[in-house]
């Protein structure tokens, strides 16, 4: 009788539960269910949150769920340190000296970074704590382009350029760098991985691009297996063993991906950016490729698994467009069934009384408010929703007034203490809460803060922060607010308990106002705005209840948007993509997914 190792070279192995990882080319008999079952193209590539900050000739280490990311070129050589959750980037604390080029080895708590380019070539090295850099002792040679491997407390530091290249190795205690054994070929713009005692370097630039490949005992470097397109500037992950080689250039930029298993390198699925000089991050089925050069600098991240689940990585994708382009709207419901009123229709009349309800692929017009108003809140569902304050531009009026939807008419109810525009709600239509704003001729930016029990509107205590163009999110017992103007633009973020705002030691990443936001308090997305550096923007983070972290980017850059729905399903509608252009688009945000890629192989 013939076996399946016989016709395929592998035998049929016996577990009681799915393998979680590895599994792809394998079958295996599930003792538990009595079935045959395998995995069918299990390794690729998939987005993951960009950077906060694009750049190249970074460094990288950690894992998939705990990465780093730091140094680098942005528009100037920086110190900028950003740290990876496994869904979005934060900032950590920055290095003691901006450099890039430079090598890498540790975790995301115990991090070390050495030599590299600041405006000469260095033998600086830093040790990072999770939260701080701090020096860290010198290589005995000064080089940049150099591999790296290892742990903060036994690194290993090989090749780099000198000038010339370079075939020195180098080992660090956690206090000093001596000599190890040279490397057989001298090279700049290589990739390592391992330990000090079984590191693995690969690809780099001789005289050429080159595929050598070479193997470390904690004293020699042997030949290893070549890789199969020779590149250099690329990134890496894994071990000696079970190493993971992306990226690079050969010398156009590449997506290739190789994967070694401790003698021979294979093909595995490319990334989806073509991109050098990148940095990377984890192991062979679970790995990070971090920022890069496209022909410009990137913050492009991305995520490769070998694993018996199929991600599918968040993101956001074109929706249905408004009736007509608006900004300055307010929008309530969710993902799949959202109402959007009112706002600035710049060449249709000013002010708007529209009221459109989107049913997760088209908007479909409804009964039209009462008062025409921009700048306003919301809050509540599509068949049940209150909006409050905003303005009118013509003739110039601060609005107090609330009116109510039942999914058939609107209806006034119940005025706003103190008139304002540019401010933030939350909660639902017989419990909402107001917050922030604008009263110019008063205050530019406000503290106040109203709740309203579907009839009438009473002050409750402060906002720590007087802000206008906020992102909110939340309850009327349980909100947040983050970002806004100040009247400078602000990253802070509060958080309400029913009685009182707490300011957060969490801020966002980047410094933006007149955006979005959607989901709870300990949930929550911020998208979209202008900021003082990046101009309008389609940045997305996300916050945790105790973090912010970078999330994918919307299609379209643009302020004041309207925003609604959970943080894992969000819509993003209208707003200001230029200083003389309003858009009609819509974005739809979906969290990353999770599903099982397992298959039962039946028998006829």
């Amino acid at each position: 009788m013939t076996t399946y190792k016989e016709i395929f070279g592998k035998h049929v192995k016996n577990y009681s539960s799915d393998p979680s990882s590895d599994a792809e080319g394998q079958i295996w008999y599930n003792s538990t269910s009595g079935t045959f079952k395998s995995v069918v193209g299990a390794s690729a590539w998939s987005s993951g949150s960009p950077l906060i900050t694009a750049r190249r000739s970074l460094a990288g280490t950690g894992t998939q769920t705990a990465g780093l990311g730091f140094a680098g070129y942005s528009t100037a050589v920086t110190t900028a340190t950003e740290e990876y959750n496994g869904s979005g980037w934060s900032n950590g604390g920055n290095m003691t000296t901006a450099r890039q080029q430079l090598g890498a080895a540790g975790t995301q708590t115990a991090g070390l970074g050495f030599g590299g380019l600041t405006t000469v070539i260095t033998t600086a090295t830093e040790e990072y704590d999770g939260s701080t850099w701090s020096p860290g002792g010198n290589l005995g040679t000064a080089r940049r382009l150099l591999g790296g491997a290892g742990t903060q407390t036994a690194g290993l530091a090989f090749g780099g350029f000198i000038p010339p290249n370079s075939n020195a190795t180098e080992e660090y205690d956690g206090s000093t760098w001596t000599a190890g054994g040279n490397l057989t070929t001298a090279r700049r713009g290589l990739a390592g991985a391992g330990t000090q005692t079984a590191g693995l370097g690969f690809g780099g630039y001789t005289t050429a691009v080159t595929t050598a490949t070479e193997e470390y005992d904690g004293s020699t470097w042997t030949a290893g297996g070549s890789l199969n397109t020779a590149r250099q500037l690329l990134a890496s992950s894994g071990t000696q063993t079970a190493g993971l080689g992306f990226g690079g250039q050969t010398p156009s930029n590449t997506a290739a991906t190789e994967k070694y298993d401790g003698s021979v390198w294979t093909s595995a699925p490319s990334m989806t950016t073509a991109r050098t000089d990148l940095a990377g991050a984890g192991i062979q089925t679970a790995g990070l490729a971090i920022g890069g050069n496209t022909g410009a600098n990137t913050a492009v991240t991305e995520e490769f698994n070998i694993s018996s689940s199929i991600i599918t990585a968040a993101a956001w994708a074109s929706g249905g467009n408004l009736g007509a382009a608006k900004r300055n709207a307010s929008t309530v419901g969710t993902q799949n069934a959202a109402l959007i009123m009112g706002g600035d229709q710049p060449g249709a009349g000013g002010d708007s009384v529209v009221t459109q309800s989107y049913n997760g692929s088209s908007w479909t017009n409804t009964p039209n408010l009462g008062t025409s108003r921009s700048k306003h809140a919301a809050a509540g569902t599509q068949t049940s929703a209150v909006v409050f304050g905003g303005r009118l531009n013509v003739p110039y009026t601060k609005l107090t007034a609330t009116e109510k939807y039942s999914g058939v008419s609107w209806t006034a109810s119940g005025n706003m203490g103190t008139g304002r525009y540019d401010l933030t709600g939350a909660g639902t239509q017989t419990a909402a809460l107001a917050f922030g704003g604008n009263s110019y001729p008063g205050p530019s930016s406000m503290t106040n803060t109203e709740s309203y029990n579907g009839t009438t509107w009473s002050p409750v205590n402060s906002l720590n922060t007087a802000r206008s163009q906020s992102g909110g999110a939340g309850t009327q017992t349980a909100a947040l607010v983050f970002g806004g103007r100040t009247p400078a633009y602000s990253k802070a973020t509060e958080s309400w308990d029913g009685t009182n705002w707490t300011t957060s030691p969490a801020t966002l990443n980047n410094t933006v106002s007149g955006f979005a936001g959607s989901g709870t308090q300990t949930d929550a997305l911020g998208f979209g705005g202008y900021g003082p550096v990046q101009g309008f923007t389609g940045k997305t983070e996300y916050f945790n209840g105790t973090s912010w972290v970078s999330y994918p980017t919307m299609a379209t850059a643009r302020e004041t948007l309207a925003g609604s729905g959970t943080a894992s399903d969000s819509i993003a509608a209208g707003g200001w993509i230029s200083t003389s252009v309003t858009s009609n688009l819509t974005e739809e945000f979906t969290g990353e997914t999770v599903a099982d890629n397992v298959k039962t192989i039946t028998t006829s």
